[in-house]
């Protein structure tokens, strides 16, 4: 017989699925390797669903096993994909301009999660947090200092004007 915190999961998992695709796709550039991320992390979740001690946290586990997945994919496959190879086979959000791309791609994994996680998935830095296992403060001043370094790439005239 399953557990409630298993039955949650597995809603969780499913009502988010897109969610957990577009975050796994940032930093796969890969629509195959991005579902294989997703099913991994599933995996993962389903697995180890036995440890989340409080149900209400589920949501933001499973967005550490997503970001936690595809790292360890990216380590594991040891080098980026090309611009141009993503260019031809990839999905680009709407609201995104290639230029974003290109910086959001610069900026390290931290820096590029948190970037990520507040304005593609709209979380919380208290739930950024917990997903990175990390401070707010900690978190909010590495948005700050991420989202200065990037209007300086994307402005970099009307930034020395200032």
């Amino acid at each position: 017989m399953r557990s409630g915190v298993e039955m949650e999961t597995e809603r969780v998992l499913l009502e988010n699925y897109d969610k957990y695709y577009r975050l796994a796709y940032s930093y796969m550039k890969s629509e195959q390797d991005a579902l294989d991320v997703v099913q991994e992390s599933a995996y993962k979740a389903i697995r180890d669903c036995g440890q989340v001690k409080e149900q209400r946290y589920i949501g933001t586990w499973l967005y550490r096993i997503v970001v936690n997945t595809a790292l360890d994919a990216l380590r594991r496959r040891g080098r980026e994909v090309a611009l141009e190879e993503w260019q031809e086979n990839s999905w680009q959000p709407s609201y995104a301009g290639l230029e974003l791309w290109e910086i959001l791609d610069r900026l390290d994994e931290k820096e590029r999660t948190v970037v990520v996680l507040r304005y593609f998935h709209d979380l919380k830095l208290e739930d950024i947090a917990g997903i990175l296992g990390e401070n707010v403060n900690t978190v909010k001043a590495r948005l700050y200092r991420t989202l200065k370094k990037m209007r300086m790439e994307l402005e970099p005239e009307a930034v020395g004007r200032r």
